[in-house]
This record gives C-alpha cells, sequence and structure tokens, in this order.
C-alpha cells in the first residue's frame, strides 16, 4: 500500500471497512467525476448513486478527502464511502441556486495564503481568508509573493504581522526563489498543504518554483491593474519530490463565508482580547460605559478600519448561519413529506391519519 501510504493516508480516517473495497485519495474533482490514487496507482472514479444520492449522511468528496473505492481495472471505480476528516476549508456556495456550503478542501495541514506585494495586497481579503482558514483545523501561513518587485517587502511583511496575530507571514518571489527555502519546515513528507489566494497571485508558479520544473500552467498578474485569469480551473493534488503534497485551488474572487464564528474569533484575537477589560459583561462595544474597545479604538490601539472589517465579517457569518438553519428546516420537512407519501403509497389510506 506504499502509493496510498505516501499519499498520507493512516488507518485512523475510516471506522468500519468495507469488503472489497481499498483507500484512496482524491487527487482531482472534475464535477461528478473524481482522479483518484491507491495502492493500484491512478485512475478515475465515480460516487456510487446508492450510497451518495439516497438521502443518505454521506459526505461528498472533495480534493484531499480519503474515500473507500471498489476498483474497477476496465473503466470507472466506485466510490462507496468517506472518510472523516481531520481538516476541510468550507466557503458559502457561489452559486445562488446552490445556498449552502461548498468545501473546497479537506485533509490538509497548512493552508497558504498567497497575495501579492503589489494592488493585489488587500487585508479585508486577509482577514476573510484567515477566518477560513483558522476555522479549517490547519494552520495558516501568509506568503507575500513578488518580493523581487517589491522596493520595501519587510515593511509589509511588519503591517501583516501586525493584523494577523500568531500567523507566520513570509515573503517570497516564485520567480526568483527568493524566500522559498523558508517554507521547508511546513513542506515535510507526508505533510498536505493547501493553496488559497484570488486569480493570478502566482500559486501555480510557486508549485513549479517548489518542484524545480513547470507542473503547473501559469497566468500572472496584469501589471498596470493587478487583475488575473483563472489558471487553475479545477481543484487538485499535486506530490512534489521532497513528498510533500499540495492542494491548488481555482482562484476564487467570491470567498462567502460559512460557519466560521471560530476562525473570526482567532483572526480578531488582539480585538477580542479587550473584551475581557469591558465594564459590562453584556457590552455591545457601540458606546456602553466603561468600553475597553472604544477606549482601543479612541487612542488609535485598534484601527477603525480593522473593527469595521470584524464587525462584518461577524455579521455576515451570523447571517448565513441563520439562512443555513432556515434552508435545512425546510428540507428537512420536505424529507417528512417525502416518506409520508411513500408510506400512502405503500400501506394505504390508513397511514394519513398517522403523525409525523
Amino acid at each position: 500500500m506504499s502509493n496510498i501510504e505516501a499519499y498520507g493516508y493512516k488507518a485512523n480516517y475510516f471506522e468500519e471497512e468495507i469488503d472489497g473495497a481499498v483507500p484512496a485519495r482524491v487527487t482531482a474533482v472534475h464535477r461528478e467525476r473524481f482522479e483518484i490514487v491507491s495502492e493500484n496507482g491512478t485512475g478515475h472514479a465515480k460516487l456510487k448513486p446508492g450510497v451518495y444520492y439516497n438521502e443518505t449522511e454521506q459526505m461528498f468528496p472533495t480534493a484531499g478527502d480519503f474515500v473507500l473505492v471498489v476498483l474497477n481495472e476496465h473503466g470507472d471505480s466506485q466510490i462507496v464511502k468517506t472518510g472523516k476528516r481531520k481538516s476541510c476549508f468550507v466557503r458559502k456556495d457561489p452559486d445562488p441556486s446552490a445556498p449552502l456550503e461548498q468545501v473546497v478542501a479537506a485533509n490538509f495541514d497548512y493552508v497558504f495564503i498567497m497575495s501579492s506585494l503589489n494592488n493585489d495586497l488587500n487585508y479585508k481579503r486577509l482577514d476573510r481568508y484567515l477566518a477560513l482558514a483558522w476555522q479549517s483545523g490547519a494552520t495558516p501561513v501568509i506568503l507575500l509573493n513578488k518580493a523581487d518587485l517589491a522596493q520595501d517587502w519587510q515593511e509589509a511583511v511588519n503591517e501583516t504581522s501586525e493584523m494577523a496575530p500568531g500567523v507566520d507571514v513570509v515573503a517570497i518571489s516564485a520567480k526568483t526563489g527568493e524566500g522559498i527555502d523558508a517554507l521547508e519546515k511546513y513542506l515535510q513528507r507526508g505533510s498536505t498543504v493547501v493553496f488559497l489566494g484570488s486569480s493570478g497571485v502566482g500559486k501555480s508558479s510557486l508549485v513549479n518554483s517548489l518542484e524545480g520544473q513547470t507542473v503547473m500552467a501559469v497566468n500572472d498578474i496584469r501589471e498596470d491593474d493587478s487583475k488575473g485569469r483563472h489558471t487553475t480551473t479545477h481543484r487538485q493534488l499535486v506530490m512534489l519530490s521532497c513528498g510533500a503534497i499540495v492542494i491548488d485551488t481555482p482562484g476564487m474572487r467570491e470567498l462567502g463565508m460559512w460557519d466560521a464564528a471560530e476562525g473570526v474569533v482567532q483572526t480578531f484575537s488582539d480585538i477580542e482580547a479587550y473584551f475581557e477589560d469591558c465594564k459590562f459583561g453584556d457590552c455591545s462595544h457601540m458606546g456602553e460605559p466603561g468600553c475597553a474597545v472604544q477606549r482601543a479604538l479612541e487612542s488609535g490601539q485598534i484601527s477603525q478600519e480593522r473593527w469595521d472589517s470584524y464587525l462584518k465579517l461577524m455579521r455576515e457569518n451570523k447571517y448565513i448561519e441563520e439562512k443555513s438553519e432556515f434552508i435545512k428546516g425546510k428540507r428537512e420537512k420536505g424529507k417528512q413529506i417525502s416518506k409520508y407519501a411513500r408510506d400512502i403509497k405503500k400501506h394505504g389510506k390508513n397511514y394519513r391519519n398517522r403523525v409525523y
């Protein structure tokens, strides 16, 4: 089983085995078809309909997931179970017709949040990435790319470190290799890193630089407006020659919050530290006497921009949580109605008087 173990597999991902099924890891997602690696090498697989489309609680796989697969040497294998996740990156599904969560990647140790040392360096966007990264259960690391073009990248590192307490911030150049050595401690054999960042920020270029050869197509940011085009078009997992594994994701223009209250708290731990010093335990920090947050805002210890970012993400997360509960309630009611209709069809009109 050397292949799957090299990809980070451990026996505790599955509480129970399934006869005839072997463990595999999802290395890429293409709509309803998955690329996998198992003890038999690489291949393709699809979900078993009776397991995943029959109102079960089975999690739909994503890049990085460990799954149990019934192998097929003459066609697509069949995924029959998704293993438990030690970490996962979740965002609000950008599709308005599917207003629920979207799991982008799973089972990683670090989140490399990439930004470019030009107009792409947006601290409000970094706040959002950090909140979801902390919520994932992995450790975030901020990479500031294009250090070779920045006149004073150390100042940007210092400013970013101030707004991201407890997070390593590394200036790098995917083009020249500057700062790349500092990433070795994260890229150990068997460890998995997920790359996050906006389009064209240099995620694919960094993977190529780490590997010393072109393994991903590159589309850099346009220097005149700092915009980029999507290079990675699907989530994919890549094994580096050093034995570390990276999960690249398409550049995401929309990164909606999803059940990330704990991540927001961790991201703004410097702000929440003031809450304990407020005069009232139920202080709303909106004008009450003795509010430590208001004092910190007035003295400049907390910037108004950072406070506004904190409030915005907390409000957005609360709205999403309430909307999610409403949608889940409607779905559960729909399941009960469907069950009621099936019972009437199966057992006759006597079931009409039963209470559901």
